[in-house]
């Protein structure tokens, strides 16, 4: 029986709480009775997203045959047992049952790689049912979020996820944190004041979504949506909607078979006709002979091997990536991964970590930066500007202070440092092993008293007793405004001064300067507290405002604290060896602007002050501009799931290649119709690792860089490489047109097959295409064919000159570069495509005194292996020998 998907309340951000509560039909103080709940959980279904069928084995072992390669070659087995009937049916059909045997392995290994992958993805999810505490018949009942219905009122507390969509009633310092549906790394502050206008989903300050968290604080809501109605219901709807897109290799195999099958078609008829014509037919037996000949020819036209050796290769770089933490569901994705053009990445979970960081603290005397990523205790502290001795000091009483006004937790448990509570609170607590001694001085105190944080308010304060001495002071944090305005000293070394206007103008500006740089600042203060009358006794707790006005006054600046989610250390390295090889990093995060474009500028995808689009600018673009618009920019923020989906359709429309990755479910859709999505298999959400057709282990952008590895300059995306030092490609005479499975090879080398046509360099008449991520498709140049000439290159004569005026010479270590006029080495970064990252470039250099095969030529898609040592007369050998196009050195 069908149900419903809930009542429909019209954007329940921009309308009173009460008005909601009566169209629901809620109690406020009681909630739902327990059998109203149990009717709607009846008509409305249980809080969950439509279950996606399970394929049956035998259908997805049938989908293998589906291949046009494949059917070509079934066509082919049919002809086979067709023509060994017509001649008697004498012995056995060798030719079918070889070419069905080549066939049903094919199929089989495809399927044991899928069934592997699931198995892989499986492991990494968390088995954990979700529950949620309501408000029935006017008692708290605990329920799983399964049976959540409209109408009922949740009691949200620190630590808890959120089960469904629900309009807030009530909250008292409620922070959510939903970076896996927005992309926002920060908790956001949550307030049950009825929005002025409509906003995006990321600033609905009086709603909180299924699939977010409560990071601290507390508050009531009433649910206003369940399952499908819910947001992440519709991003589910969404991803249902989108089309798969094929693989770059899938769609040239495609276009090779149908080429392939005419080609052998027409050899047979103009071989059959050929032979009537010069022989002529006597009878039915030589016409049946004639037919027989064209048959034969057919058959030994189709190139039986070739599925096996693709599936072959391509499952050596599945199991060559696997070793890297990066899990791939079919084999066709380690060559789309390697041909990608443009990698499309999220921001929070993949190039950060999506820890909160204390990275900067401003003082009276100066500034001290504190290095290390995360919530572990590793890093220091080190003076930027200003005295030594002073600026630590009064560094170490911001952080003992910001650490005290707190109510965050961090749990080192099993060498993985997370935390409990708010993510800025917990970055306070993570800096203090930073500073020399400023742990054991926060540790010398207890906790009388609190006056928590509000909306109105914007700071929060502690009352805590010092150890031994039984001094009472006061510790505030907050928002540098409120502070200053409450604050008379400043902290200068060890002394209290009074805050004259500049100081007070300083301190201000210094605050304001660290939020320019996108960092979340907090401002620190504190009070000793004098006399009994102004003493909270102990065991009082909670303060209210009230209570906390009468204390928070004459305070005392420590300073101000730059927080920030920080790229993650190795992230830099690898978007510069992903530029390296000439693939393009674009941003798209659900984050603010400014933001984005610093971690965008720290991590060298945008320079300073680079272009930045919104979703809003996006949803003023027709398709055809923002085509145009995604050429020169590589940062979007504040982007909703449906504009994800938009950037990469206008990326693909320009002829890229591109590779999507996540952990949110708001990456989910944009995920699957990437060429490839790569999801996050730690922090990445169950949605997203379905959506995905690659999924990391460690969560590491840098593996999806190592994984793809460096080319050689002839490899084009989507050739099959063997990994080998000379060799790139394969180990001989290059394939000459599309689709060929070269099985030439360099002397005394083995036969790798290149099954994959050539895309980016293909030779045609005088010149060569180069394709320019850079430039729009039909501003693409062409450069004259190249012409070799020996040079020694680390004792081997081999490299490559582009003819033509000016045409600079480009040495490669282990493989050729092509060079020209207009462009310089092609390898630098101007061909689509992971290709011209050489040694020294995006290959992993051997350690020091390493023998021959100690560096790990990093291939994804192609062949990851580890280097061999050529073999004499290639041309990465240690003697003249030959170049890939044989030429005599």
């Amino acid at each position: 029986m069908a149900v419903e998907t809930g009542p429909r309340v019209p954007d329940p951000s921009l309308r009173p709480a009460h008005e909601v509560l009566a169209e629901l039909g809620t109690d406020p103080e009681r909630g739902l009775s327990g059998a109203e709940a149990a009717a709607r959980l009846a008509r409305y279904g249980p809080n969950e997203l439509r279950p996606v069928p399970p394929v049956p084995l035998w259908r997805r072992l049938l989908a293998r045959f589906r291949d046009p390669l494949v059917i070509l070659l079934l066509v082919a087995i049919v002809v086979s047992l067709g023509a060994w009937a017509v001649e008697g049916a004498r012995g056995l059909p060798v030719d079918a049952l070889v070419i069905a045997v080549v066939v049903l392995l094919n199929a089989v290994l495809g399927l044991v790689q899928e069934v592997r992958a699931e198995d892989a993805v499986a492991a990494l999810a968390e088995l954990t049912a979700a529950s949620s505490t309501v408000l029935r018949d006017g008692r708290l009942t605990t329920v799983p979020s399964a049976e959540l219905v409209p109408g009922d009122l949740l009691v949200l507390a620190e630590g808890d996820a959120v089960g469904a969509d629900a309009r807030l009633l009530s909250a008292a310092a409620l922070r959510v944190q939903e970076a896996s549906l927005t992309g926002e790394s920060e908790a956001e502050l949550k307030d049950p004041a009825v929005l002025a206008a409509p906003a995006v989903l990321g600033d609905r300050t009086d709603m909180v979504y299924r699939g977010t968290a409560v990071a601290q604080g507390v508050g009531r809501a009433v649910v206003t949506g369940t399952g499908p109605a819910t947001e992440m219901g519709a991003i589910a709807d969404m991803l249902e909607r989108t089309r798969a897109e094929e693989t770059p290799l899938q769609k040239e195999i495609a276009a090779v078979s149908r080429s392939l099958g005419l080609l052998v078609v027409a050899v047979a008829v103009v071989v059959m006709v050929a032979v009537v014509l010069v022989h002529g037919v006597s009878g039915p037996g030589d016409l049946v002979t004639v037919l027989l000949l064209g048959v034969s020819l057919a058959v030994a036209a189709v190139p039986e091997g070739l599925p096996a050796i693709l599936s072959l290769v391509l499952a050596l770089g599945v199991r060559a990536m696997a070793r890297r933490n990066a899990v791939l569901k079919d084999l066709h994705s380690v060559e789309a991964l390697g041909a990608a053009s443009v990698i499309c990445s999220d921001k929070t979970g993949t190039l950060t970590r999506n820890e909160m960081t204390l990275t900067r603290v401003v003082t009276a005397s100066g500034t001290a930066a504190l290095s290390g990523t995360g919530y572990g205790p590793e890093g220091g502290a080190r003076v930027v500007s200003g005295a030594h001795a002073p600026v630590l000091a009064e560094a170490r009483a911001v952080l003992v202070g910001g650490a005290r006004a707190n109510n965050a937790q961090l749990d080192g448990s099993g060498g993985q440092w997370t935390a409990q509570g708010d993510p800025t609170e917990a970055a306070f607590l993570a800096a203090l092993p930073k500073l020399p001694g400023a742990a054991d001085a926060a540790a010398g105190f207890s906790r009388l008293a609190e006056v928590p944080f509000t909306s109105e308010r914007r700071m929060m304060s502690v009352v805590d007793e010092e150890t031994g001495t039984g001094e009472r002071r006061l510790f505030t944090k907050g928002a540098p405004d409120e502070l200053l305005a409450r604050c008379s000293g400043v902290l200068v070394g060890d002394a209290v001064e009074p805050l004259d206007a500049a100081r007070r103008a300083a301190a201000a500006g210094a605050a304001e300067a660290l939020s320019a740089e996108a960092f979340r600042v907090l401002a620190v203060a504190a009070r000793c507290l004098p006399g009994t009358g102004e003493e909270a006794p102990a065991g009082s707790g909670v303060l209210d405002a009230p209570a906390g006005d009468g204390l928070e006054h004459d305070l005392v600046w420590l300073g101000a604290a730059g927080i920030i989610d920080p790229p993650r250390e190795e992230a830099g390295a690898a978007v510069a060896r992903a530029r390296a090889a000439g693939v393009r990093t674009v941003m798209i995060t659900g984050d603010h602007p400014a933001t984005a474009g610093r971690i965008a500028a720290d991590l060298g995808i945008a320079p300073p002050g680079g272009p930045v689009l919104t979703g809003a600018q996006l949803d003023a673009l027709t398709d055809e501009e923002l085509v145009a618009a995604a050429r020169g920019t590589a940062v979007f923020a504040r982007v909703a799931p449906a504009h994800k989906l938009r950037i990469v359709a206008a990326l693909q429309a320009d002829g890229h290649v591109v590779a999507m990755t996540g952990d949110g479910v708001n990456d989910a859709p944009a995920l699957k119709a990437a060429d490839i999505g790569v999801a996050m298999g730690i922090t990445g959400t169950e949605v997203t690792k379905q959506a995905g057709r690659m999924v990391l282990g460690d969560d590491d952008y840098a593996t999806i860089v190592a994984a793809e590895a460096p080319r050689g300059p002839d490899t084009r995306p989507g050739d099959v490489a063997s990994g080998r030092p000379g060799r790139a490609g394969h180990g001989g005479g290059r394939a000459a047109h599309p689709g060929r499975a070269a099985a030439g090879r360099a002397r005394g080398g083995p036969r790798v097959a290149r099954a994959v046509p050539h895309r980016v360099l293909h030779h045609a008449g005088a010149g060569a295409a180069v394709q320019r991520p850079e430039l729009p498709l039909r501003d693409q140049q062409r450069v004259p064919p190249a012409v070799h000439e020996p040079v020694a290159v680390g004792g081997a004569a081999a490299r490559c000159r582009a003819a033509g005026a000016g045409g600079a010479p480009a040495a490669a270590a282990g493989g050729l570069r092509h060079a020209s006029p207009r462009t310089g080495p092609l390898g630098a970064g101007r061909r689509r495509g992971l290709a011209g990252a050489v040694d020294g470039g995006a290959r992993e250099a051997p350690p020091a005194g390493a023998g021959p095969g100690a560096g790990r030529g990093v291939l994804s898609g192609r062949l990851l292996s580890r280097r061999r040592p050529a073999r004499p007369g290639t041309r990465a050998s240690r003697r003249p020998g030959r170049c890939r196009r044989r030429c005599r050195g």
